[in-house]
């Protein structure tokens, strides 16, 4: 497969698809107000959609292989623009959360997709190649607040940016069906691997890659729980304003994309599985000291901590445990979104019930517990990582210190 043209592909669907993942928050005070939802349906729209992704991950994951992955991801492209469209007209909450579900199953299948790919075809590279794609991700959910605030310019519609953002989707599908054209005439005539369904079961049964599945499960849970709860937690519960409390956010997510940009060059000097370790204490660092913090500096250092801890660790843990068992990829991807998936309406919904009972600053431990959950998962699936061997990127080898 001719890697430059699969991978600009694969990037510019991931930057659309963090744009999609954070534009329902950013316009989700429009869509309540314009179709008379109330807090139940708009939380609603966030539980369908996350409901969606998990469907989408395990479909994905057990039955992408059949298909010809670059076709694929071509034909789920054109589909999610289809189902965005027919969004962006619609008048009845009722028929919106129907299509937000199927979205999230759509687009949930083509990351897993995404994963599998870039890993297949940067072996020699692939922590590298995983990290770069998780940062177009996250470019695009940073980009998302300016893309909504420039076309609010012309008109304030929330229908205008989910159409723009449809026909984007619809361009890079076009080039990713001449693509896999391309790549399919290039193939023609050679002899294909059989095409077969995998088994999540055969997968999971594996200590290693349950560990990875409990391992998402904390990371969703700190990462989205944080940047759900945290402008919350520091605007009504310490006392910050608005504007100074997203911007300690933003600390976070800056640490975020350096974590994600930068995490593969620490491996030449860490192993795999010590540099999750060294990832996870990072991140566990970094909730405890956004919690026990009451200052700006401290909530800010926290906050970036916490991003250049966890950042890179999804990518990272991913990328090891398809180095292990590069034929199980779907299946690895699909197991590692449910995991982040759960974790994140886990964190997310326990954090608000208990600040129904209490002040938001009791109820935000939640975020640190989870920390301590995602350091000792991490740890559990670096020590199964280094028994089998698979802690390496290509070429690299342990040394007798290391070890």
């Amino acid at each position: 497969m001719s890697r430059r043209p699969a991978t600009t592909v694969i990037f510019a669907g991931f930057f659309l698809l963090g744009m999609l993942f954070i534009l329902w928050g950013i316009l989700l005070p429009d869509i309540a107000r314009d179709l008379a939802m109330s807090e139940v349906v708009s939380g609603a729209l966030f539980s369908l959609f996350s409901l969606g992704m998990m469907s989408g991950a395990i479909l994905g994951g057990k039955y992408a292989t059949r298909f010809d992955f670059l076709f694929l991801l071509a034909s789920l492209l054109v589909i999610d623009t289809v189902l965005l469209l027919i969004l962006s007209v619609l008048t009845q909450w009722q028929s919106v959360l129907v299509m937000v579900f199927f979205i999230g199953v759509i687009s949930s299948s083509m990351i897993t997709i995404g994963h599998t790919l870039i890993a297949q075809m940067f072996a020699e590279k692939r922590f590298a190649m995983m990290g770069v794609m998780d940062f177009m991700f996250s470019l695009g959910t940073f980009a998302s607040s300016f893309f909504v605030t420039l076309l609010y310019v012309a008109e304030q519609n929330w229908r205008l940016p989910i159409q723009v953002l449809s026909l984007a989707m619809l361009v890079v599908a076009g080039y990713a069906l001449l693509v896999a054209r391309t790549q399919r005439k290039v193939t023609a005539g050679k002899p294909k691997a059989p095409k077969q369904s995998l088994a999540f079961k055969d997968v999971i049964s594996q200590p290693v890659f349950l560990f990875l599945a409990l391992a998402s499960f904390g990371y969703g849970a700190v990462e989205f729980g944080n940047a759900n709860w945290f402008v919350s937690y520091a605007q009504n519960g310490i006392g910050f304003s608005g504007e100074v409390s997203r911007n300690l956010l933003a600390c976070f997510t800056a640490g975020m994309v350096i974590s994600r940009l930068g995490f593969a060059v620490l491996l030449r000097w860490f192993s795999v599985h010590r540099l999750v370790v060294v990832m996870a204490t990072l991140g566990l660092t970094g909730t405890l000291i956004i919690k026990l913090a009451d200052n700006l500096y401290g909530l800010a250092g926290g906050n970036l901590v916490l991003g250049l801890g966890i950042g890179g660790l999804f990518p990272l843990m991913l990328s090891a445990a398809m180095s292990l068992s590069p034929e199980k990829g779907p299946v690895l991807s699909g197991i590692s979104m449910v995991g982040n998936t759960i974790g994140v309406q886990v964190a997310s919904f326990s954090t608000g019930l208990w600040a129904n009972f209490a002040p938001l600053t009791t109820a935000f431990w939640v975020i640190p517990v989870a920390g301590v959950w995602l350091w000792a998962c991490a740890f559990g699936y670096s020590r199964l990582l280094k028994t089998n061997q698979a802690d390496m990127p290509a070429g690299h080898h342990e040394s007798a210190a290391e070890r």
